[in-house]
């Protein structure tokens, strides 16, 4: 009785693991539905969802050699769908030297790194000690992917300003390392489990930022300028105009051009932690 009810909730806990991951998988929506409107990918890069697709491919490596373990399956199928559809999309409004660069990645990273995995466990090993050599490539990866938010942490940290790092994301990726623990722990796989204990403590370590920070402003310092380096300036500036009369305000046109444009710099750390945010999932 008591194996059916661990089974009855590690089910549980599965299903709640593919809803809520399902959920981070499409926190690049936007983001793309901008590069479609736009026609042009900008400042973004496809390093993280290559990254994402390979965690899913590899995962789904694993559940097929561990088995009985469709909830891996389910996501990670999803997964790599979604990567699979956003990497196309890169593919197609990126620049010449940007596609170039990501067929390289694909091919050495998703395609060889990953078959070197599968046909050296294949051929190498047999049976339980397969899936343990697996298991521990697959944690070791999760847990080194769990670093990219540091990077957005130490943003945080430095610019005193939350905008990098969203509360919602941060709240889904600790809801979702918790949920995948305990679907790890009831169906005792350590390589599921332990990776996840990173992943909660670290989305409890983002959220403790964002209430630290999230009423602060970035500010500016600028330089004191004392009231005889005023007229020195002033009287440099006309120098320069008399020697050339063709001279133009550079602060003028700076804040023409900041005005003829919507472009927001803060989405692009946005959208890459976002990216991020779904290599660490599961």
């Amino acid at each position: 009785m008591a194996l059916l009810t661990a089974a009855h909730m590690a089910c549980t806990f599965g299903i709640l693991g593919n809803i809520v991951s399902f959920l981070v998988y499409m926190a690049p929506v936007p983001t793309f539905y901008r590069i479609c409107k736009r026609k042009s990918t900008e400042g973004f890069q496809s390093i993280p969802y290559s990254v994402a697709l390979f965690s899913a491919m590899l995962y789904l490596y694993y559940a097929f050699l561990k088995k009985n373990v469709i909830m891996l399956i389910t996501i990670n199928s999803v997964g790599c769908v979604f990567e699979v559809v956003f990497l196309s999309i890169f593919m197609v409004y990126a620049t010449n030297q940007s596609k170039i660069f990501t067929t390289k990645l694909i091919i050495l990273f998703n395609i060889g790194t990953l078959g070197l995995i599968i046909g050296s466990t294949y051929f190498l090993s047999e049976g339980h000690k397969r899936v343990t050599i697996v298991g521990w490539i697959c944690s070791a990866f999760s847990i080194s992917v769990f670093a990219a938010p540091l990077s957005i942490m130490r943003q945080v940290i430095r610019t005193k300003s939350v905008e990098y790092m969203p509360l919602p994301l941060s709240f889904f990726l600790t809801i979702c390392a918790i949920v995948w623990f305990f679907y790890g722990l009831l169906i005792n796989d350590f390589y599921i489990a332990a990776p996840n204990v990173v992943g909660f403590f670290l989305g409890i370590a983002q959220m403790v930022l964002y209430g630290i920070y999230k009423n602060k402003r970035q500010k500016i310092i600028l330089p004191e300028i004392k009231l005889h380096d005023t007229s020195t300036i002033i009287d440099l500036k006309a120098q320069v105009q008399m020697q050339n009369s063709s001279t133009v305000d550079i602060a003028a046109v700076i804040d023409h051009n900041h005005k003829g444009t919507d472009l927001d710099p803060n989405e692009d750390s946005l959208a890459e932690y976002a990216a991020a945010a779904t290599d660490s999932i599961v």
